[in-house]
């Protein structure tokens, strides 16, 4: 198929780009390369697959120095015209929009980005989805949406009408809009609910980047809400080998859905809603003990109360994935913190807690 991946030079993006290249698909992918965070991080992670940062200029393709079947344009999703050129220019099939300004913290000090990437910017892929007939659009939603729900596991089936950040209703948002189009268009559309993803190449802002750094400069980490939480932690390529499964099976209505008992995980329209995780909840402080063995070393920790816009648990029921899709995610925390800092150590060249000149 020929494939757009939008944010491919973000850490989920970057993974799905390499695995849709090795089982033969034509891939184009799409980031605007903001500096959220460090983007020689995102440039280095677009040169693992081929893309030379001198030849990057906005709106140029970039072919692959390693891949025939990979191509990269610099694009930001709130430019309509430049989206509308692509999409006509390349006639994609399926669409995976992983592009969007992330963080839950960081929407409490500048909401205004969520609003021009996470909603403007998505009415722009519905629309060129719409227009160009795409056969499946599928988007990353988040666990965060859950918000104030407590009961566990989250299921796709809970009410999300109560989130704690502008993130997380930009996300609701996400899935509202693509109802919308499903219904009105019938295009096809899947939501992920991804939870807690970690793993080599991963975000500086997220847990395990954050205490692997810390704890190997020898400084204390924050615990927040004095370590009573607890998350659904996900190894990358478990999450990788699910959005591959849904790409391959693109959603057709549900012929039972019932607007008196209204399913909010599917429509009669071609729309659905999955949560995508490990299907296992971790203490966070069992996540750092795996972090400390790890590096053969103990923590200082700092006990913080809850930041806002935090939840204090997350779990996913991963149910319809195992059932719909035969997903079954594999890598426990311990073997997938010990991957993370295996590349941490080569990628900042950090050798016995020490960084190496």
């Amino acid at each position: 198929m020929k494939i757009l991946v939008t944010g491919s030079a973000g850490f989920i993006g970057f993974h799905l780009v390499k695995s849709l290249i090795r089982r033969g698909d034509e891939v184009i992918g799409i980031d605007n390369i903001n500096d959220y965070y460090d983007v020689n991080l995102k440039f280095d992670r677009l040169a693992e697959t081929g893309i030379d940062r001198s030849e990057i200029s906005y709106g140029k393709e970039i072919r692959s120095i390693k891949y025939v079947n990979y191509k990269f344009i610099k694009l930001d999703l709130t430019d309509q015209d430049g989206l509308k050129t692509m999409f006509e220019a390349y006639k994609f099939d399926v669409v995976c929009n992983l592009a969007a300004q992330a963080g839950v913290r960081y929407s409490l000090e500048n909401p205004s980005a969520y609003i021009e990437s996470n909603i403007k910017g998505f009415l722009n892929i519905l629309e060129c989805c719409r227009n160009q007939h795409i056969e499946h659009l599928i988007y990353a939603s988040s666990s965060s949406v859950y918000g104030l729900n407590r009961v566990m596991p989250f299921s796709v089936n809970h009410n999300v009408d109560h989130p704690v950040s502008l993130y997380a209703a930009s996300k609701k948002s996400n899935e509202l809009m693509a109802h919308a189009y499903s219904y009105l268009f019938g295009l096809p559309t899947t939501a992920l609910r991804f939870f807690t993803v970690y793993g080599p190449w991963g975000r500086p802002d997220m847990a395990l980047f954050l205490f692997s750094k810390a704890i190997l400069e020898n400084k204390p980490i924050r615990i927040f809400n004095n370590g009573m939480m607890k998350r659904d932690f996900t190894y990358v390529d478990d999450i990788v080998q699910g959005i591959l499964k849904v790409i391959d099976k693109s959603p057709s209505g549900n012929l039972k859905w019932d607007g008196l008992n209204p399913d909010p995980s599917s429509s009669k329209a071609p729309y659905r809603v999955l949560n995508i995780g490990r299907g296992h909840s971790v203490k966070l402080l069992d996540f750092v003990s795996a972090i400390e063995k790890n590096l053969g070393t103990t923590a200082e920790k700092v006990y913080c109360p809850l930041q806002e816009g935090d939840v204090v648990d997350t779990w996913a029921d991963i149910s319809k994935m195992k059932d719909e899709f035969n997903y079954l995610p594999r890598v426990d925390i311990e073997e997938g913190i010990a991957a993370f800092l295996d590349w941490y150590r080569v990628y900042y060249s950090y050798c016995n807690q020490e960084v190496v000149a």
